[in-house]
């Protein structure tokens, strides 16, 4: 059986090496974790230096991504009090509502997977991400 709605692996590969030499590019040491498009872990990379407590949250920003389809951070819109779905961070197993987890969508359109970053501040992780993506996309 061919699944050819995800990510290859060569596709997540491009996408950690892209995130660690934008990473190392700021000086910031993350984990960058890529998810297919059932968000299971594709590939994955801890930095040298990198906090540990930086894993759970790079697979859960990509996980966060991967199952609303959107940023990690687009998802705190509908987690925060008094937002549509409060507490909506709580399901699926806990989400990471923070920046840093982008959806991987296709020329078609079609999501593919995510990348999740953690280990910087949440704008360093969410540009970190963002770079890694534009070398997919280009």
């Amino acid at each position: 059986m061919t699944i050819s709605e995800t990510i290859t692996a060569d596709q997540a590969q491009v996408l950690l090496v892209a995130g660690q030499a934008h990473a190392a590019a700021m000086g910031v040491h993350v984990i960058v974790a890529v998810l297919d498009a059932g968000a299971h872990l594709k590939a994955f990379a801890r930095m040298d230096g990198a906090v540990l407590g930086s894993i759970d949250v790079a697979i859960g920003k990509a996980r966060t991504a991967a199952l609303f389809g959107t940023s990690s951070a687009a998802v705190w819109d509908y987690c925060q009090p008094g937002a549509p779905a409060p507490n909506l961070q709580a399901s699926n197993g806990g989400l990471m509502p923070f920046p840093g987890g982008v959806p991987l969508i296709d020329a078609d359109g079609v999501l593919i997977g995510a990348i999740g970053v953690s280990g910087g501040a949440p704008s360093q992780d969410l540009a970190i991400a963002e770079a890694a993506l534009a070398t997919l996309n280009g």
